[in-house]
């Protein structure tokens, strides 16, 4: 399909765009004025995580294009919780925990939206302003009559759910009518005409662009993207050692770095495509580079997310911190460094070997004991099981192996004639 406007173009090459409830007339709407659209994030932590990227990258390109974009905060709908992908209900949380969570989400947005009160400057709501006002059965009287019980069964959060015999409740169940009344609101309160979501999303969405249909007499659109799981199968935003965290203060933008430093060979491309601004055709080919040379792709990867989110500055840092870390290794860290036979390595050395041999653990069942507890890594990421290490594994000729935060060593190669 072939985009006029700037927004979908840009979402379609980059690969942004999975379902669209009428993407012609989204599109020639784009092309007709400013646009608002929103995306709403629940208050759960004290943070997003890289998972909630996709989405906080949507808001930016809207408004690159000269768009007006809207991050909702789900002060009200949090205290629902999302039933969405879960087979038990979410823990609630206190009003007070909501307002923290919130208080810590907030600045992650000011790196990639621009807030003002002009036609395109972003805006950030709380749809608790009008979610906690609702009186119950005036809710249930005006809105209750516009879903059928029939229809929500067959949306993927309550089917799921119900396929796998686990409970929900009525509170939980309650969410998608909450969440189509956000559009409902936003459309009457700030003319929005488009949300935006991960596939998940959808039957909420089209829930919502139904009701502003029903309630409002108008059209408005909604948008997914897919969900994102990286080439080995794990979820956006996840290590072993838990979550991404935006905020600097829950996971160091040397830590970002090297996350991005550490994508899968196969994942670069799309990783490329949809967290930096890279032009198109540097990022084609970025992404066909091979062999040793795609560590130069993971390195702009790198570089770009981390400038996108803690500026240029803090990159550049954990760039050369870990510049400093694997190629001058010992002489600039102080890090002891053993070097292991090239074929050695080849045939599959021993994870628990090289933590013996670098002096880093006294034993075998102490190596054991740190997998354990997920506190043992290999190039900053946690070991959940005693795999060899290998030539793959090697970072500008390197293996940095960890205990904690404070016990480093390298492994290099000894090639032999």
């Amino acid at each position: 399909m072939t985009f006029k406007s700037d927004f979908l173009r840009i979402l379609d090459e980059r690969g942004f765009i999975h379902q669209g409830t009428n993407l012609d007339g989204l599109d020639a709407r784009l092309m007709a004025g400013v646009v608002t659209g929103y995306i709403g994030f629940d208050a759960t932590a004290r943070s997003l995580h890289a998972g909630s990227l996709i989405q906080i990258m949507l808001l930016h390109w809207l408004q690159e294009t000269g768009h007006r974009p809207i991050a909702l905060m789900g002060g009200g709908t949090t205290k629902v919780g999302d039933p969405t992908g879960r087979d038990q209900q979410r823990a609630l949380l206190t009003d007070a925990d909501i307002n923290a969570n919130i208080a810590g989400i907030k600045g992650v947005f000011s790196r990639f939206l621009k807030f003002g009160d002009g036609p395109t400057g972003a805006l950030m709501v709380n749809n608790d302003d009008w979610l906690s006002k609702l009186g119950y059965v005036e809710f249930l009287r005006d809105y209750g009559t516009e879903f059928t019980i029939n229809r929500m069964l067959t949306f993927d959060s309550v089917k799921l759910r119900l396929e796998r015999e686990s409970p929900m409740t009525f509170l939980e169940f309650n969410y998608m009518l909450m969440q189509a009344y956000d559009f409902h609101e936003l459309h009457r309160r700030t003319g929005c005409a488009l949300q935006m979501g991960g596939s998940d999303q959808w039957g909420n969405i089209v829930n919502g662009v139904e009701l502003c249909r029903r309630k409002d007499g108008a059209e408005v659109f909604g948008l997914t993207t897919p969900l994102l799981t990286t080439a080995s199968g794990a979820k956006m935003g996840k290590t072993a050692g838990g979550a991404v965290w935006l905020n600097a203060d829950m996971f160091s933008p040397y830590d970002y770095w090297q996350y991005w430093r550490n994508a899968e060979d196969a994942d670069v491309g799309v990783l490329l495509a949809r967290f930096t601004k890279l032009p198109m055709d540097e990022v084609t080919r970025l992404a066909a580079l091979k062999g040793a040379e795609i560590n130069e792709a993971k390195k702009t990867l790198a570089n770009e997310a981390t400038a996108l989110l803690h500026g240029r500055a803090s990159a550049a840092d954990a760039a050369e911190t870990a510049r400093r870390t694997f190629e001058e290794g010992a002489a600039a860290e102080g890090l002891p460094s053993i070097a292991v036979e090239a074929e050695r390595l080849a045939a599959g050395y021993s994870l628990l070997d090289a933590f013996v041999e670098t002096g880093l653990v006294a034993s075998k069942g102490e190596a054991r004991r740190h997998i354990a507890a997920s506190a043992l890594k290999v190039n900053d990421v946690p070991c959940t099981e005693e795999r060899p290490l290998a030539p793959r594994d090697l970072k500008d000729g390197a293996i940095k192996l960890s205990i904690g935060k404070k016990k480093h060593a390298l492994v290099r190669v000894r090639e032999t004639s």
